[in-house]
C-alpha cells in the first residue's frame, strides 16, 4: 500500500461511519492561531476530532534555537494520537481548508512514527466537501482511548548542522516550499530575515496543486520533482520550507509521484536563520 493517499470527498462520506475510522481537522491560520479551534466549533466534518498545529502538532519554541514549529516530543505526540482515539491499525483521514499543508504535516507525524499505512488525505480539503454539497455537524465525536504505539524515524530528520556539512555537494537536492519572492528574498512577511538556504530549489507546495486546488496526478507530479532532482537521487533529497510544515505537502506529493519519502529539515528557514554563519543566498 502506498504511503502516500488521498481520498475525495465522496469516498470519506461514504466511509464516515466506518468503524474505527478517526478523522482529523487539521485547519489552521499562522495570522490567527485560534482560527483552526474556532472554525472546527462552527462546523466540522462528522466524528472528526480537531489537531491543533502550535498545541498538538508542534513542540515548545525556544526562541533563538528552534524554528518557529518545532517537531513535538515523541510520547506526548503519541499520548495525543491515542486520545484522539487512534489504533495502530486505524484509518485515519487527515482535512484542512483545502491545500493540505496542515494535513500534510500530521501526516508526515504518522510516518514518522511508523504509521504509514491507512493515512489519507483528503483531497482537496473542506473547500472541495462543501463543493460536494456535504454536511457539517456542530456535534463533538465520542471518543474512546486508542491504544497506538509508535517509535520515532529518526533517518527521516537532518539537523541544521548535518544538513550545512553537506551543502556543496553534488548528490544533495534541497528544495524549499515557499513561494518564489520569499524565497528570492524580495518579501519576508513571518521571519526576521529574507532569503533561502545557500544551494535550494524554490518548489512552491502551492504547486503541487491544480487550479481546482487538489492535487495534480501522479504523472504531473513526477515530472514536476524529476526536474528538480535531475540525475540525482531521489534517496539523498531534503525538503524544508518556513518552519516544517508546508515542507510535508512536497514530501507528501513526492511519494504520491512514486518517489521514496525524503528528509525533512524539520527547523527550516526560521531555524536555521537563528545562526548567521550558516549562510544565507538570495535571487533565483
Amino acid at each position: 500500500m502506498p504511503i502516500a493517499q488521498l481520498l475525495s470527498p465522496q469516498a470519506l462520506d461514504a466511509r464516515k461511519e466506518q468503524p474505527g475510522l478517526v478523522i482529523l481537522d487539521c485547519r489552521f491560520a499562522l495570522e490567527d492561531p485560534d482560527y483552526g479551534q474556532r472554525s472546527y466549533a462552527e462546523g466540522h466534518i462528522a466524528g472528526a476530532r480537531f489537531a491543533d498545529l502550535e498545541r498538538d502538532l508542534s513542540g515548545k519554541v525556544v526562541k533563538g534555537v528552534t524554528g518557529r514549529h518545532p517537531l513535538p516530543e515523541p510520547a506526548a505526540l503519541i499520548e495525543r494520537l491515542q486520545a484522539w482515539g487512534i489504533n495502530n491499525d486505524s484509518d485515519v483521514v487527515l482535512y484542512d481548508d483545502g491545500p493540505g499543508a496542515y494535513a500534510a504535516r500530521a501526516w508526515w507525524l504518522l510516518a514518522w512514527l511508523g504509521k504509514r499505512d491507512g493515512v489519507f488525505i483528503l483531497d482537496g480539503g473542506l473547500k472541495a466537501w462543501h463543493a460536494a454539497g456535504l454536511p457539517l455537524s456542530l456535534d463533538a465525536p465520542e471518543v474512546t482511548l486508542g491504544d497506538f504505539s509508535g517509535q520515532p524515524d529518526m533517518g527521516l530528520l537532518i539537523s541544521a548542522e548535518k544538513l550545512q556539512k553537506r551543502l556543496g555537494q553534488p548528490a544533495l537536492t534541497l528544495i524549499d516550499a515557499r513561494a518564489l519572492p520569499r524565497f528570492k528574498g524580495e518579501v519576508e512577511p513571518i521571519d526576521p530575515v529574507a532569503g533561502h538556504i545557500p544551494g535550494a530549489q524554490c518548489a512552491a507546495f502551492t504547486d503541487n496543486l491544480g487550479s481546482d486546488g487538489r492535487f495534480l496526478p501522479a504523472d504531473q507530479l513526477q515530472q514536476r520533482f524529476a526536474a528538480k532532482l535531475g540525475d540525482r537521487s531521489p534517496s539523498d533529497l531534503v525538503a524544508y520550507c518556513g518552519s516544517g510544515v508546508t515542507a510535508c505537502h512536497n514530501l507528501f506529493a513526492l511519494c504520491l509521484a512514486g518517489y521514496p519519502l525524503g528528509s525533512l529539515y524539520a527547523g527550516s528557514w526560521s531555524e536555521w536563520i537563528n545562526e548567521p554563519a550558516r549562510g544565507i543566498a538570495t535571487g533565483e
